[in-house]
């Protein structure tokens, strides 16, 4: 998608005139983006169709509603009740009239789900990194990030005054070399940023590691774990709860959108921190509360968490089948995560319209979310699909490839 790049030369008007031209030329080239849903998100949804207005029915593999709570029962009750109870907004941030009792409560629970002392809400997980990435690092601090971190995390990253550098997706060893070189810059602090599950090709970052080599270096290790949060771990803690290295995390960030299928972030870290957080966070300070709702949405998800474990086991063993029925039509993938990558680095958007007119939703991502040529469907697998819902995928993912002869095997993907 090189070619939706605007050029920065034109003014405003000019370049988005232009845009808007190169947009509408994709759009007729098998480009699919923005899908109208007409029903709740569940495994099986309604999509409007653009060209006839008529919504039919598709088994969804796009959304992040892992643990099936956007349209569950107990969550939509639970947000009636609210409803009646505390009304539909606030009108105000978080440190003047924008914390009801049940923000201040949901804070506890999201601190001791992270194993932290005290936690802060966002209104969204990308604001929660520009938050405390805008206040915790400075000039004369490091912070080193892993390649393939999210866009938040670089944005954030690059509005601080710390200097940026960045070692090789999940490799011990570079990071190992980067941090040893940040020391003889003598800075005041060393940031180590990674995430849990990364969302591109869902694997993991090697957490017990990382935190291996920068035990005794002084860094501070802060983890984005928005796809980890609620799936990985005994009790659904997250990645650091998978490895066991909960205490070595100095600070916990994750998002409400996925696993709990609502919306807003948090930051879970020492009380220090989020006091401090809560002061110097601009997107914290300055941003509207989420609306008392949502807020009882994410309570019933964490009930939930703790009442139906059954629902990640489901969710893993789904995975599992999955990655099973790929690599038996040749398309060889894994995944520890709900993500299931398949990568299609040439003819991606016929592929996906062929999904798209099979009633497949699934979501086609390419450059600039990812490199050139490496090209992937995103799938998103949920407790929800069944068995049938994985097969059908699978088949009409086979018919796509083999009409526009796509190959099996993509090596030094």
């Amino acid at each position: 998608m090189q070619r939706l790049q605007a050029d920065l030369r034109l003014n405003v008007r000019q370049r988005t005139e232009q845009y808007a031209e190169v947009l509408a030329r994709e759009l007729q080239r098998d480009l699919i983006v923005a899908r109208e849903i007409v029903s709740p998100m569940d495994r099986e949804v309604l999509v409007r169709d653009a060209r006839t207005g008529e919504a039919r029915s598709m088994l969804m593999f796009g959304s992040n509603n892992y643990l099936g709570y956007a349209n569950h029962p107990y969550v939509l009750e639970q947000v009636r009740e609210s409803l009646d109870r505390w009304g539909a907004g606030l009108g105000g941030p978080p440190l003047l009239n924008g914390t009801m009792e049940p923000h201040a409560a949901l804070q506890r629970r999201v601190s001791a789900l992270k194993s932290k002392e005290a936690a802060l809400l966002y209104s969204s997980g990308y604001g929660a990194n520009i938050g405390w990435l805008t206040a915790l690092p400075h000039r004369g601090d490091v912070i080193l990030m892993d390649e393939r971190c999210h866009a938040s995390l670089y944005d954030g990253a690059r509005a601080a005054k710390a200097r940026l550098v960045t070692f090789r997706h999940s490799c011990v060893d570079d990071l190992r070399t980067k941090l040893r070189d940040a020391r003889t810059l003598k800075p005041t602090d060393i940031y180590v940023v990674v995430e849990g599950v990364y969302s591109m090709d869902g694997d993991l970052a090697p957490l017990d590691r990382i935190v291996e080599v920068c035990r005794g270096s002084g860094a501070f290790i802060a983890l984005d774990d928005a796809h980890g949060t609620g799936i990985l771990g005994p009790t659904g803690a997250g990645t650091a709860e998978l490895f066991g290295v909960e205490n070595e995390i100095d600070l916990a960030m994750g998002t409400f959108s996925k696993a709990l299928a609502a919306s807003g972030g948090f930051i879970a870290a020492t009380r220090q921190i989020v006091e401090y957080l809560r002061f110097f966070s601009r997107p914290h300070f300055f941003s509207a509360s989420m609306p008392p709702m949502v807020i009882a949405a994410l309570h019933a998800g964490l009930d939930l968490l703790e009442r139906e474990p059954q629902r990640r086991v489901r969710l893993h063993e789904n995975v599992r089948h999955l990655v099973e029925l790929l690599g038996a039509i040749g398309v060889h993938t894994g995944s520890q995560s709900a993500i299931v990558p398949i990568y299609v680095p040439q003819g991606i958007r016929k592929v996906s319209a062929r999904m798209h007119n099979a009633g497949v939703f699934i979501n086609a991502i390419e450059y600039p979310a990812v490199p050139e040529g490496q090209e992937r469907f995103r799938v998103s697998v949920t407790c929800d699909h069944t068995r049938d819902d994985l097969r059908r995928l699978v088949e009409t993912l086979d018919g796509a490839f083999e009409a526009e002869q796509v190959p099996r095997e993509v090596p030094g993907k």
